[in-house]
């Protein structure tokens, strides 16, 4: 598999004049302003960083923040036209860009097909239309199932951001969404367990009481079924949670919600020990053992759990019962997602 990096660029809250409940995008990218003019300082910073590496075999330039698709279409053209430039020097592999469903078109797509962007993330958030409606989304389902098929069918890869805890959603709703990203022809997908950011329709709502924030251990666990799901369909979850910023864990951004910093890692976790356990039930409860789980190359932690969390569950679960004398975790090189092989 080739080494991959994103130049990301954000553009906080450009190009979207809708006002979803949860959404406050200078918060969320760290960002308080844009300055066009610092692009290309941005991205030959990130370059002379990468290139000093030199084991990255494809690099990317990522525009995120905002509705890249919705900005003026002047900035539009020249940010694409400055990231082609890279492109076309053979510095940079493709373009990759983040956008809300109603902001695509075939006109749009044109566009973006002339200066090589390869990757569209669509912000779905769900695909049931009551949670997109409690959320003021601004769009339905059928508008987010139309621009995936187009997508799809001009031959861009498709990534499909989801929500976990949105207003009116749960479990259930959250699996729907899922299946739906997986039967349009995701080829990856993002998870977001919803934070709470202050200056917000949603910070207002659960301080009147009107809408209950997730607990951490709430965003885990549902998180946890999607991914399942996901790889079920053979749609790698390329992210769970937000990306770091130095403002996004502050007491004075962030009112509430699932804002564990390791929220990804915790989740994926869960994948792996829901999947050990199940291989566990099938051994025998005669004879003592020494169990040894290979994982894919380096999901050793995740499989392992923080401090050893999944370990400590299977030794106070399995030990006795199956008469397990140890439990290790190694890596297999040709086992991929979440696939695990187990030996004693």
């Amino acid at each position: 598999m080739k080494k991959h990096a994103n130049i990301p660029i954000f553009i906080p809250h450009l190009g979207c004049p809708n006002d979803c409940v949860f959404c406050n995008q200078r918060s969320i990218s760290g960002h308080m302003s844009f300055d066009e003019s610092k692009v290309r300082f941005e991205i030959e910073e990130a370059l002379s960083s990468i290139e000093k590496i030199g084991e990255i075999e494809e690099v990317e330039i990522a525009f995120f923040g905002g509705s890249f698709t919705g900005i003026d279409r002047s900035l539009m053209v020249y940010l694409l036209e400055t990231a082609h430039d890279y492109i076309t020097a053979g510095r940079v592999d493709s373009i990759r860009l983040s956008t809300r469903p109603d902001y695509i078109s075939e006109e749009i797509l044109d566009i973006l097909e002339k200066y090589g962007v390869r990757t569209i993330e669509l912000g779905l958030q769900s695909m049931c239309d009551d949670v997109l409606l409690k959320s003021k989304r601004g769009h339905d389902s059928i508008c987010a199932e139309r621009a995936c098929k187009m997508i799809k069918e001009r031959g861009f890869s498709l990534i499909g951001q989801m929500m976990i805890g949105l207003p009116g959603s749960d479990a259930q709703k959250e699996l729907e969404t899922a299946r739906k990203t997986c039967s349009l022809g995701a080829d990856g997908a993002r998870i977001y367990p919803t934070v709470i950011f202050y200056n917000t329709e949603l910070c207002e709502m659960a301080k009147r009481g009107e809408y209950q924030p997730l607990t951490n251990e709430d965003a885990v666990m549902r998180s946890k079924e999607v991914i399942k799901l996901l790889d079920k369909n053979g749609v790698p979850c390329i992210r769970v949670g937000l990306c770091a910023s130095e403002n996004l864990s502050s007491d004075e951004e962030v009112y509430g919600g699932a804002n564990h910093s390791a929220i990804g890692e915790l989740a994926m976790g869960e994948v792996f020990y829901d999947k050990m356990c199940a291989l566990l039930e099938e051994l025998s409860d005669e004879g003592e053992k020494n169990v040894v789980f290979f994982v894919p190359k380096g999901a050793t932690s995740k499989a392992v759990g923080q401090k050893k969390r999944n370990i400590n569950r299977i030794k106070d679960k399995y030990f006795v019962k199956k008469h397990i004398k140890s439990v290790k975790i190694l890596e297999k090189n040709e086992l991929i997602g979440y696939n695990i092989k187990m030996e004693f």
